[in-house]
């Protein structure tokens, strides 16, 4: 006797994309807004002239715990993050929404993200716990330390100019996407007012553009530093961001860049408001 298992598979999946994974989807999406709103907002400060901030996650997280409550908030930040993981696994297990959402190389992509999630989501709750990891400076540091350790190891150049150059490939393609605004095929637009829509297309595309300038550069320092075999030429965000300011466009380019990041944040909470999940 056969027994069947398509109903108990479908089961599955019916709750897996239930309610509960929704939840955790808009939750994360939510945090992630929050972390880029913060950096844009620290970056701002930057090209304004005040170096004393750190433009990345760390920083954004020091901003929240020196607020009234920040423990909490960073404990419910990092149980957003935690979201994103919980979404992202889901759409590896069993496929995203859209026509090619079971396609392979769509589960991949899920499995990449859920992946880098799980980072920040420890990163998140380990500082909110007192740990540290993520304090002033740490990301530029972590970004030198595991290029020197790579760097050392067979093929290690090929290896960090390999990732840099991936880095690289996804910026550019996270930024064409954002400017020919195909994150329209995961909105609910039906639901969206022409104003939502005009929103989402000025932060979509002027915040993803600027993500993925961000990308490509970190990309280019890493290609860099396996280059000169030098680990030191590898950047984490907030220093990859303050590279802008040394340019012959000077602060007003970190300035630009940093409204972008802002505007992702904003983006990011209006893909939690309208996104098929």
């Amino acid at each position: 006797m056969t027994v069947r298992t398509d109903g108990g598979r479908s089961e599955v999946e019916r709750v897996a994309r239930g309610s509960v994974t929704e939840g955790a989807a808009r939750a994360g999406l939510v945090a992630q807004g929050v972390i880029y709103l913060l950096v844009g907002v620290l970056a701002l400060r930057i090209a304004a002239g005040d170096g004393g901030h750190q433009a990345d996650r760390g920083g954004a997280l020091a901003e929240i715990a020196d607020q009234p409550f920040g423990d909490v908030l960073l404990w419910a930040l990092g149980i957003g993050v935690v979201g994103m993981v919980v979404w992202r696994l889901s759409e590896a297990v069993f496929g995203a929404v859209g026509p090619d959402g079971r396609k392979p190389h769509m589960r991949l992509l899920a499995v990449v993200r859920c992946v880098f999630y799980v980072f920040v989501a420890f990163s998140v709750l380990a500082f909110a716990a007192g740990a540290g990891g993520s304090g002033s400076g740490a990301g530029d540091r972590e970004s030198k330390d595991v290029t020197a350790r790579v760097l050392h190891l067979p093929a290690g150049q090929w290896l960090v100019a390999a990732v840099g150059a991936g880095i690289v490939v996804a910026g550019v393609w996270t930024g064409a996407r954002a400017v020919v605004r195909s994150y329209r095929d995961e909105l609910k637009l039906a639901e969206m007012s022409r104003g939502a829509r005009r929103l989402v297309d000025v932060t979509g595309v002027a915040g993803g553009a600027a993500r993925g300038l961000v990308f490509a550069a970190a990309g280019v320092f890493a290609v860099l530093a396996a280059v000169d075999y030098d680990p030191d030429r590898a950047k984490g965000l907030d220093d990859s961001l303050r590279a802008f300011a040394g340019t012959p466009l000077g602060p007003s380019l970190l300035g630009c860049v940093a409204a972008g990041l802002a505007l992702f944040g904003v983006f990011s909470f209006a893909m939690a408001r309208w996104r098929r999940v």
